[in-house]
C-alpha cells in the first residue's frame, strides 16, 4: 500500500501534472466565489480541457477544482451574505452577520481553516478506505451494484430539497435525458427524432453547464447591480486563528459528520452541512447568538462541507455511484479515460486511487493558504457589477459546450437545457437529482441488463439486493406514516419545526414545468414501444415512475396555482436575450453576435463607460477567439453565410 502511495506521489509531482492540479484549483476557487455556481460549473468548464491532457493530469485538474470550491465559497458567503453554494448557507447566515459587525476576518479565518481540516480528514478517510474496501467490493455483483446506484439516486432525490415528488421526478427526467442516443443492450437509437446530432446522446458537459451554470447566470444578470452594495475590509487574522483552535474538536466532529454524509451515495454536502450545523447548536451552552453571528456555526458547517465533497468520492470510486453532482462529472471523466470504478480499479490501478488522495490533500492546504492571501484584495472589489463577470463567463460556457461536437447543436442544447434548469430552479425542482440521474443512466442500464441476463428476475430475491433495497423502502414507509399522522392531527396541535427560510417556488412556473415533463414522459412512453425489448429496460425505469409523478404535480399545481409569473419576468428577458444570441450565432456566425452580446452586458447591464467597455470587451473577445484556436475548433460560421 505505502509503495503505491509513494509511486502516486512521485507521479503527481511531475511538473505538467502539478501545473494541471493548480490550474484546476484556481478555476475551482474562482467559481467557488461566484454565488450559485460552485463545483459543478467549475468541473464542467474544465471537462473539455482535461481530454487534451494525459489521464493523471486531467483527473488531477478536476480534483484541484473539486477540493477548493467549498473553501473559496466562504469568501462569498461571509462578504456578500450570498451562499457560494447551497452547502454554505449556514456560513452565510453566521458569517455575514459577523462581517456586518466588523468581524469578517474572524469569520473567514475560522472558515478557511475548518475547510482545510475537513479536506484533510476526507483525504485521510480515502487513504484508509482504499485497502480495506477491495474485499468488500469484490463481494458485490451486478444486481447489488445496480441497487447501490438506485439507492444513490433515491437519496439524491429525497434529501436535496423538501418535496420528494419533485426530487424523484427530477431524477427520472435526468435518466430520460441519459437514455437519448445509442442503447447499450441492443442496436437501437432512442429518442433521436431523426437528428444526427442526437445519435451520440447528450454531452455531460452541456447538461451540467445548462442545468446549473446558465440557469444561475440568468438569475444573477437579472438581479443587476454590483455583487455587493457595501465595501468590506478584511485584516487581522489572529482572532480567527484563536477561534479555530478554541473550537478544534467541534471542527473535527463536524468533519466526521461530513465524511459519513459523503459515504451515503448522493446525499452531498448540503444535507451533512446542516446536520453539522445542528450539532453545533445542540452542543452549545449559549444558543442565543446563532443566526446573529455565532462562530461555532461557521466552524461546524465549513468543517463538514469540505469533508463531504471529498468523501463523496468513496461511493464514486468503489461503487460507480456519484456522491454528488461534481462527483458525477468526475465519474464521467473516469469513464472517458477508460477507468471503471469498482474491483477492477482497486486491484489494477491503486496508484491512481492514491493520486486522488494526494491531490485532495495538497489542494486543501494550498487552497486555504491562497484564500488567506487573496481575500483582502477581493473584499475591495465586491461592488463590481456582476454583468462584467458574466460577459466572459457566458462565453467560456459556450466554448466548453462547443467542444462536444463542434456543431451549432451544442450551443442550442446548452441554452435549451439552461432554460430547463431555470424552470427547475424557479419551479422548486432540485437540479442535482437530474444530473445524477443523467450520469447514472449508463451504468444502471448496464447493470440492469446484465443482472437480467445472468440471473433472470430472480436477482430481486438475493439477500444483498433485499438489504440494499430496504434503505429505500424503510424511509418511504416512515415518511408515509409521518404524513398520515400529520393529516390526522389537528393543525393547531401539530408541532412546529424550525426551518431555514428558503425562496418559495414560483407556482406558475412549477405548473408549466410539470406540464412539460408530463408531455415528455408521455411521448417517451409512446415511442418506447418501438424499441427492441432490451432497449426498453432503462427508459421504462425513468418513464414508469416519472409519468405518474409529473401528472400528480400537474394536478397539485392546478389546485395551488397562482399567477406569479411577473415575479421572474426580468429573468425571462435575460433568457430570451441568450436564446436570441444562440439563434444569431447560428445565422451569421460567432463574431457579430458576440460583440452585440458583450455590448448589451457591458453597456446596458453593467453601465460601463464607453472606452472602458470597449477595451474590456475587446480583451474578452480576443481571448474567446484564442480559446477557440487553442482547442483546435473552428468557431461557428453561420448557416446563412455558409450557404452564400
Amino acid at each position: 500500500m505505502f509503495e503505491n502511495a509513494l509511486v502516486a506521489l512521485d507521479a503527481l509531482f511531475d511538473p505538467i501534472r502539478l501545473a494541471a492540479l493548480f490550474a484546476g484549483m484556481i478555476v475551482g476557487m474562482i467559481f467557488g466565489m461566484l454565488p450559485g455556481l460552485g463545483g459543478v460549473a467549475a468541473v464542467s468548464i474544465l471537462l473539455p480541457f482535461v481530454y487534451y491532457l494525459d489521464d493523471y493530469s486531467g483527473l488531477a485538474m478536476l480534483l484541484g477544482a473539486v477540493s477548493v470550491v467549498y473553501t473559496s465559497d466562504t469568501i462569498t458567503s461571509v462578504l456578500l451574505g450570498a451562499p457560494g453554494s447551497p452547502a454554505s448557507a449556514p456560513t452565510a447566515i453566521e458569517g455575514h452577520a459577523l462581517a456586518k459587525q466588523g468581524q469578517a476576518a474572524r469569520a473567514l479565518g475560522v472558515g478557511f481553516l475548518a475547510s482545510m481540516v475537513g479536506g484533510l480528514v476526507g483525504a485521510l478517510i480515502l487513504f484508509v478506505a482504499i485497502p480495506v474496501a477491495g474485499p468488500i467490493v469484490l463481494l458485490l455483483s451486478t444486481p447489488e451494484l445496480f441497487m447501490f446506484a438506485l439507492v444513490g439516486l433515491f437519496f439524491a432525490s429525497s434529501m436535496i430539497g423538501k418535496d420528494l415528488a419533485k426530487g424523484l421526478a427530477a431524477a427520472c427526467l435526468g435518466m430520460l435525458l441519459g437514455v437519448v442516443g445509442p442503447a447499450q443492450a441492443a442496436a437501437d437509437f432512442r429518442f433521436t427524432f431523426g437528428q444526427v446530432y442526437l445519435l451520440d446522446g447528450f454531452s455531460l458537459t452541456i447538461v451540467a453547464l445548462g442545468l446549473f451554470g446558465v440557469a444561475e447566470v440568468i438569475s444573477m444578470l437579472a438581479a443587476g447591480g454590483g455583487i455587493s452594495h457595501e465595501r468590506m475590509k478584511v485584516a487581522q487574522w489572529g482572532e480567527g486563528f484563536r477561534d479555530f483552535w478554541r473550537h478544534k474538536w467541534l471542527v473535527l466532529r463536524a468533519a466526521f459528520i461530513g465524511v459519513l454524509g459523503g459515504f451515503v451515495p448522493a446525499v452531498g454536502a448540503s444535507a451533512s452541512t446542516w446536520v453539522a450545523y445542528g450539532h453545533s447548536i445542540r452542543s452549545a451552552k449559549d444558543k442565543s447568538k446563532f443566526g446573529k453571528g455565532e462562530i461555532r456555526g461557521i466552524a461546524a458547517s465549513e468543517g463538514a462541507n469540505n469533508a463531504t465533497v471529498i468523501s463523496d468520492l468513496v461511493p464514486t470510486l468503489l461503487f460507480s455511484v456519484p456522491g454528488g453532482p461534481a462527483a458525477a462529472i468526475f465519474l464521467g471523466a473516469l469513464f472517458s479515460f477508460g477507468y471503471y470504478p469498482g474491483p477492477r480499479m482497486i486491484t489494477q490501478h491503486p496508484d491512481l486511487m492514491f493520486l486522488i488522495v494526494w491531490s485532495v490533500a495538497l489542494t486543501s492546504v494550498v487552497g486555504a493558504a491562497l484564500c488567506f492571501a487573496i481575500t483582502p484584495a477581493l473584499a475591495r472589489l465586491t461592488r463590481i457589477p456582476f454583468a462584467i463577470i458574466a460577459a466572459p463567463l457566458v462565453l467560456i460556457m459556450i466554448i466548453g459546450a462547443y467542444q462536444s461536437t463542434s456543431t451549432m447543436g451544442d450551443i442550442f442544447m446548452l441554452f435549451t437545457l439552461g432554460a430547463l434548469g431555470w424552470l427547475m430552479k424557479h419551479g422548486g425542482w432540485p437540479r442535482a437529482p437530474a444530473l445524477v440521474g443523467f450520469v447514472l443512466s449508463g451504468p444502471m442500464e448496464q447493470y440492469f441488463w446484465l443482472a437480467n441476463q445472468i440471473h433472470g428476475w430472480s436477482w430481486l430475491t438475493r439477500p444483498g439486493v433485499l438489504l440494499i433495497g430496504s434503505v429505500i423502502v424503510i424511509p418511504l414507509i416512515l415518511s408515509a406514516v409521518r404524513w398520515a399522522r400529520t393529516r390526522a392531527r389537528p393543525a393547531a396541535n401539530a408541532p412546529k419545526e424550525e426551518e431555514v427560510p428558503a425562496p418559495e417556488a414560483n407556482r406558475g412556473i412549477a405548473l408549466v414545468l410539470a406540464g412539460i415533463a408530463s408531455l415528455m414522459f408521455a411521448y417517451a412512453m409512446w415511442e418506447m414501444f418501438t424499441f427492441n425489448p432490451a432497449s426498453r429496460l432503462m427508459p421504462s425505469l425513468a418513464i414508469l415512475p416519472g409519468l405518474p409523478l409529473a401528472l400528480w404535480l400537474v394536478i397539485r399545481g392546478i389546485r395551488e396555482y397562482e399567477n406569479d409569473f411577473a415575479r421572474d419576468a426580468g429573468e425571462l428577458t435575460v433568457l430570451a436575450a441568450l436564446i436570441a444570441y444562440a439563434i444569431a450565432v447560428w445565422a451569421i456566425g460567432l463574431s457579430i453576435p458576440t460583440i452585440a452580446l458583450l455590448a448589451w452586458m457591458l453597456f446596458y447591464r453593467a453601465r460601463m463607460r464607453l472606452w472602458t467597455a470597449a477595451i474590456y470587451g475587446s480583451v474578452v473577445f480576443v481571448i474567446v477567439r484564442l480559446l477557440f484556436d487553442l482547442l483546435r475548433g473552428d468557431a461557428p460560421v453561420g448557416a446563412l453565410l455558409s450557404i452564400s
